[in-house]
């Protein structure tokens, strides 16, 4: 978590398309949602900024430098259960996927968006956001497993992103 906290650019740099596209999309398509039948388009767009924004999002860069360095064979050798090595990356994923999802839930409620389910729905779709987040996160550190190569891993997000369209 300390990594997260000691980066608070990489927060900014991943918040500034999610909500570009955000307020572009509301202001340019909103007047054309009527053919296609969405009746509240800011509410629309706000679960697409969302994934916009916590689908790119990943510390896998820090393991591969960890591979590259040497430090993460140091780390296979010692007596630490290997499955926390990548789940404390992983829950830092998390902290940073809900930290970049509040804003953007924050900018929809003050233009005028809202839940029905209230604060509850809310937060389950929070939680649902954080699980999406970590089901993305494992495509780039599969990589940075596999290859070790910073290249591979800064390319993956390419190669989901026509999906998020």
């Amino acid at each position: 978590m300390r990594g997260v906290l000691r980066e608070p650019g990489q927060l900014a740099i991943g918040l500034i398309v999610p909500l570009f596209l955000f307020v572009v999309n509301v202001g340019a398509l909103s007047e054309v949602s009527s053919f296609t039948r969405v009746d509240n388009h800011l509410a629309f767009q706000v679960p697409v900024a969302i994934v916009f924004a916590v689908t790119g999002v990943s510390r896998a860069s820090a393991l591969v430098t960890d591979i590259q360095s040497g430090y993460f064979d140091k780390l296979l050798v010692s007596p630490v259960n290997r499955y926390s090595l990548l789940l404390g990356l992983m829950v830092d994923d998390l902290a940073l996927v809900v930290a970049l999802c509040v804003p953007v839930l924050a900018l929809g409620f003050v233009l005028g968006a809202g839940f029905a389910s209230g604060p509850v729905g809310v937060l389950v779709f929070l939680l649902l956001v954080g699980l999406w987040g970590l089901a993305f996160t494992g495509f780039p550190y599969t990589i940075a497993l596999r290859t070790g190569n910073p290249e591979a891993v800064n390319s993956s997000f390419i190669l989901f992103f026509p999906s998020l369209s």
